[in-house]
């Protein structure tokens, strides 16, 4: 889990290290792998090309951009999850970075299922320009209509560093937003404040917990717990594993009290009891096809 094990300091994690920390084997099943940027405004730099430095990253960390989505299960409920890689180029964000997570959340809205973004970014991508600045915009469009219009619900876990347009957009966007420990989270970093504003900022002011005592994010959470912490807050809203047959004990029991009360049926009598047995099974196997058309 690339955490100290004298001080507990949580180290930087790859994309793919998350990916095995939170979905169940098996699982796993990556999102538009083919992407890959192209130098669209033709950036020139005295140093190494734009082109020849994408494709040293994409040799050194064996991943075509800087986030890895895709389809998984975790504690057996189907989810959508981006999960943002800082070796790569320091997760600026460009073009692809933004299409692909922009696809995961359609992706995830016309199939009705809960989202995670892993957060990771230095800020927005120099060589791409105002296309990189776009990204933002396009992303938190598709967040609004998730989780506005279909009433969905995403988790946004933020991991150090989360700076620059990331932590303006979608960063902050999550119905529940969760921090790791010591993170370093802010929009600016302390030198650009500290030269643009002539104030010192004070050491702690850009780590989570501080930006929690303010009210910035809802959760700290270590890696160890993180999983079962995810799995608690999407049962509560109401997404199930598959494997669990109480969702369709409660659906029985809330359907039988409530046509006991609105229809003052008594279930004294076999027949009666007989009815509600075929009706509850019913609606255990209605349930069952839709869950199962959701994977």
């Amino acid at each position: 889990m690339n955490i100290c094990e004298q001080c507990g300091y949580h180290l930087k994690m790859s994309s793919s290290d998350r990916i095995e920390l939170l979905i169940d084997p098996g699982t796993w099943d990556p999102m538009d792998e083919d992407m890959v940027a192209m130098d669209s405004i033709e950036f020139h730099s005295e140093g190494e090309p734009y082109r020849d430095r994408i494709h040293s990253y994409q040799r050194r960390t064996r991943l075509t951009e800087a986030i890895q989505t895709g389809i998984g299960q975790l504690n057996g409920i189907l989810i959508a999850i981006g999960v943002m890689d800082f070796q790569f180029m320091g997760v600026s964000v460009g073009y692809v970075v933004g299409e692909k997570i922009t696809r995961l959340i359609e992706y995830a809205t016309n199939r009705s299922l809960p989202l995670i973004i892993v957060c990771a970014s230095g800020g927005a991508r120099m060589q791409e320009g105002s296309l990189s600045l776009m990204q933002m915009a396009k992303i938190s469009f598709a967040s609004s209509n998730y989780q506005s219009n279909k009433k969905l619900f995403y988790i946004s876990i933020l991991t150090s560093p989360t700076t620059g347009g990331v932590t303006a957009s979608f960063g902050m966007l999550g119905d529940v937003i969760i921090a790791e420990p010591n993170a370093y989270i802010a929009f600016a970093g302390k030198r650009v404040i500290e030269q643009t504003l002539n104030k010192i900022v004070p050491d702690g002011s850009q780590a989570a917990e501080y930006s929690f005592h303010k009210g910035l994010f809802d959760l700290i959470v270590p890696r160890n717990p993180l999983k079962g912490v995810m799995s608690e807050l999407f049962q509560l809203h109401g997404f199930f594993p598959l494997n669990k047959i109480y969702i369709y004990i409660y659906i029985y029991i809330y359907i039988y009290i409530y046509i006991e009360r609105k229809y003052r049926i008594e279930v004294d009598s076999i027949s009666t009891r007989k009815s509600f047995f075929l009706l509850g099974i019913s609606v255990c196997w209605i349930e069952l096809v839709y869950l199962k058309s959701r994977t």
